[in-house]
């Protein structure tokens, strides 16, 4: 079986996500028969590789709320995100491009490495405050999850694995993608945000059980109800 999961490091839903994914993997009957794959997904290609400035300002500013709700919806996210075990730490959060980003996941990724470095970049920019638009931090990032640095610099110093971050995001486009994180199981079922690991589980287990099946994309398959995600630079508000 095989999992495809697009997302974007800039999204907290997509952290949340992969921690209720791994949470439904592990007790997956068949999670050693399953193959996981990473795409990329920009939220904002437009962005400068380093945004500076106040993020609960900035978050007004994005959804036209006032500093007040800004505030409590960094608080609601966290609170979301702590009972997964994450320590968002949005008053620190230095935004940025990440498209760099996609492209030494694709070299972490050949190495055997993506999970690694997928983990250590969305901790480091959801929990550590570190720009991950900045491309001395993201070599230091990906040396850190056992990336070689000199392969690391020479692919941030060229445009190497750029062709593989838009190929992702013309296959999101031709899936009808358009918020992250989304999961397709087998190109067949299609799942929208970061679903409970119950919900995961369940349809990783409705996915086996229906073995064998004609591939097909998700919208053309069976799709599960859409959970808060992240779409076009903003991202859902947590429940209370």
């Amino acid at each position: 079986m095989k999992v495809e999961i697009w997302s974007d490091i800039a999204c907290p839903w997509c952290y949340i996500g992969k921690r209720r994914f791994e949470k439904a993997l592990s007790g997956f009957e068949h999670a050693a028969e399953v193959t996981v794959l990473w795409h990329s997904f920009e939220l904002d290609p437009a962005s400068p590789r380093v945004r500076e400035g106040n993020p609960t300002r900035s978050l007004a500013e994005k959804y036209g709320i006032s500093l007040e709700q800004a505030a409590e919806f960094q608080d609601r996210m966290t609170r979301a995100a702590a009972g997964e075990g994450l320590n968002f730490n949005f008053p620190a959060l230095r935004p940025g491009n990440t498209f760099d980003a996609h492209r030494l996941l694709h070299l972490a990724t050949d190495q055997g490495l993506g999970n690694a470095l997928h983990e250590r970049l969305f901790a480091a920019y959801l929990c550590e405050g570190q720009a991950i638009g900045d491309r001395n931090v993201l070599a230091r990032l990906a040396a850190e999850a056992g990336v070689e640095p000199h392969r690391a610099r020479d692919l941030l110093d060229s445009n190497a694995c750029g062709d593989q971050v838009r190929a992702d995001e013309e296959q999101a486009a031709a899936l009808g993608i358009s918020g992250v994180p989304f999961f397709v199981i087998d190109r067949t079922y299609g799942l929208s945000g970061a679903h409970p690991a119950e919900q995961l589980l369940a349809a990783l287990r409705q996915a086996w059980s229906e073995q064998p099946r004609p591939a097909q994309a998700p919208e053309g398959g069976k799709a599960e109800s859409a959970a808060a995600s992240c779409e076009g630079g903003s991202c859902d508000i947590p429940a209370r």
